[in-house]
């Protein structure tokens, strides 16, 4: 049987592509697909990751069906695994982005929040509707939209159950960038490429550098920069950067990932 999930190495970018039509539905195979591709990831990192999807939608959602007859300790354990799953993608020492070329939903979007970048195409639409069933969201999309958008979006977001459209998540702080239809899903995979060929080991301290701002203010993150950005000196990909700009110029580097 054909799994749900691939993951594909594309140079030094990996490519994870939700792959079960209709709609990409989150079941207990396609969960297990991906948490089996993060791993691997996480086991052998590539340089930059990209998560897309194939289909007519990025997802329509969790197929309901996980939540039928589940007992209050199932469902904690379940919220348990979903959001250990996030703060896997979190921690990958890469950039990560998310491309939604469509409808995005609950578990799909949820995914797309625990990215670095998250770029839409014009017509794609979000939505965290769990409210349709009497639910939150579980798998940290609340707070995280929070993080980003502000507490009171946060709260209309998730308490209203609508669809939003990318232009107005671009313009909550949500989105990164909206691009064309046409041609989304070439320009996304650029996009990707480029940042997984840049310094690998740079962008991992942008990434903790930012997360202590997150979590403790600027100061936290000042506590954390000798560390982080002092380390690069003993990268190739600063070394050479160095060597070539003074040498050539800029824009002449290449890296490593180191």
């Amino acid at each position: 049987m054909p799994g749900t999930v691939r993951l594909e190495r594309d140079g030094a970018l990996a490519v994870l592509t939700l792959d079960k039509p209709p709609l990409n539905l989150f079941d207990r195979p396609l969960l297990d697909d991906l948490r089996a591709a993060i791993d691997d990831v996480a086991a052998d990192p590539p340089r930059g990751l990209l998560v897309r999807a194939d289909g007519r939608a990025v997802s329509g959602g969790v197929d309901v069906h996980m939540f039928d007859g589940l007992s209050v300790d199932d469902a904690a354990a379940l919220w348990r695994e979903l959001l250990d799953l996030v703060h896997t993608v979190e921690e990958l020492p890469l950039p990560t982005v998310f491309a939604a070329h469509a409808l995005c939903l609950t578990a799909a979007f949820e995914l797309s929040l625990a990215c670095d970048l998250l770029l839409a195409a014009e017509s794609a639409r979000f939505g965290l509707v769990e409210t349709v069933v009497g639910l939150t969201p579980a798998m940290g999309g609340t707070q995280r939209l929070a993080e980003h958008a502000g507490p009171a979006r946060a709260r209309e977001f998730v308490m209203t159950g609508g669809l939003y459209d990318a232009a107005t998540l671009e313009r909550w702080n949500v989105v990164n960038r909206v691009l064309p239809d046409d041609g989304f899903d070439a320009a996304a995979r650029d996009f990707a490429r480029r940042l997984a060929e840049g310094p690998t080991r740079a962008h991992a301290a942008t990434k903790a550098i930012v997360r202590a701002q997150v979590e403790g203010g600027a100061r936290a993150a000042d506590e954390r920069v000798p560390e982080l950005a002092g380390d690069l000196f003993a990268t190739e990909d600063l070394k050479g950067a160095v060597r070539s700009f003074l040498e050539n110029g800029p824009g002449k580097a290449t890296y490593t990932g180191r």
